[in-house]
């Protein structure tokens, strides 16, 4: 039995976005695929708010993450770190090679502009990776304000991960000076995974021509130069593209203030909801995600069992990642979630709970 699915991604995907990827196949070299390219490149800078580069990436975003690394870190690299996703991208750095250090803070806890400035200051690094939204803790860090403190220190490169946050709010990447924007499509754009999208600012790439190693299939420079014919070095994931240039349709339908209003509500919803039954939250107020909610379990429910009932019922749910699994649980809503979807889900996760006890 197929599952809706109220786990951080893979998120449910529209029957239109399944329809679009069974269009007929073309070749990645052929003009129309070019015309597909630019037309989805086009829609990708208006979500972005970037007049600047943005690259299709056949990989998960972790791909591109590895990729960012090997491109960008000519000297040595800080790593900052405030769940499993950001520190696993400090093991990939050191795994590439790079000199770096990781600046960890408790998980549940945001990376604030003061733990990015007091690191900078050493004037040791020359690029940064950081997690926007850090999906095992459902933790979203203050982009605008750490981007003013990066204008201070010009020759640092900015990594910064935005898998499970970018659509479902405004990140413009220009306005806040991000060099290298990084993001999976399977989670707030609801397509699904196997497509990665990147930025790269003039700086990056004039940082990227001076890195020797950088591989191949995530080349900075490979993608730059394919960019000019509105291609990619390698084949993509064509069928990924055109269920994009769908998607892309359909957000400018809905109107992108409109779907942040939603995931905004929605977000209200699961809170609310979490309030009233009595459990906690993993994160503080100001730094709540609004594409999933993290629930400390104060009502030491049996969450496996709760997985497994929610699960016969139909729904994926999910009780906690890593170290903190049992103690927590995430609540996705985002993508193409509607309100509907979410007060069916919440309903049949009070029956389950009125069984528990």
């Amino acid at each position: 039995m197929a599952k809706k699915l109220f786990i951080p991604g893979p998120v449910d995907v529209h029957p239109e976005i399944l329809q679009a990827m069974a269009s007929p196949m073309i070749g990645h070299r052929m003009p129309e695929y070019a015309a597909l390219h630019g037309r989805v490149t086009a829609g990708l800078k208006r979500v972005l708010a970037t007049d600047g580069r943005v690259f299709l990436a056949t990989s998960s975003a972790f791909g591109v993450m590895e990729g960012a690394v090997r491109n960008l870190v000519a000297k040595r690299c800080v790593n900052f770190c405030n769940g499993a996703f950001s520190d696993k991208w400090h093991d990939v750095t050191k795994r590439c090679g790079k000199e770096a250090d990781a600046v960890k803070v408790e998980w549940g806890k945001p990376i604030t502009p003061e733990i990015v400035d007091q690191a900078l200051a050493t004037g040791k690094y020359d690029a940064i990776t950081l997690i926007h939204n850090e999906t095992s803790t459902g933790v979203m860090s203050p982009l605008p304000e750490i981007a003013r403190v990066l204008r201070n220190y010009p020759d640092v490169v900015s990594i910064i991960d935005t898998v499970s946050s970018m659509s479902a709010l405004p990140v413009p990447v220009d306005e806040l000076g991000i060099d290298c924007c990084i993001f999976g499509v399977q989670k707030a754009f609801a397509l699904p995974p196997g497509l990665a999208v990147f930025t790269a600012s003039d700086k990056a790439l004039a940082r990227a021509r001076t890195v020797e190693g950088r591989g191949y299939y995530f080349d900075f420079l490979e993608f730059e130069a394919n960019d000019e014919k509105n291609n990619t070095p390698s084949t993509p994931c064509i069928s990924h593209i055109y269920a994009m240039d769908r998607q892309l349709e359909r957000f400018f339908a809905e109107g992108l203030e409109q779907r942040w209003a939603r995931h905004r509500q929605l977000a209200g919803m699961v809170r609310e909801w979490v309030t009233d039954r009595g459990f906690g939250f993993f994160a503080d107020e100001p730094y709540r995600s609004v594409t999933l909610t993290c629930a400390l379990n104060t009502r030491d429910t049996d969450l496996a069992r709760l997985k497994k009932m929610l699960g016969e019922r139909g729904y994926a749910f999910d009780d906690g990642y890593g170290k903190i699994k049992g103690k927590t649980f995430r609540v996705a809503h985002m993508g193409d979630m509607q309100r509907t979807d979410l007060e069916e889900f919440l309903a049949t996760a009070d029956e389950c709970l009125a069984e528990l006890g």
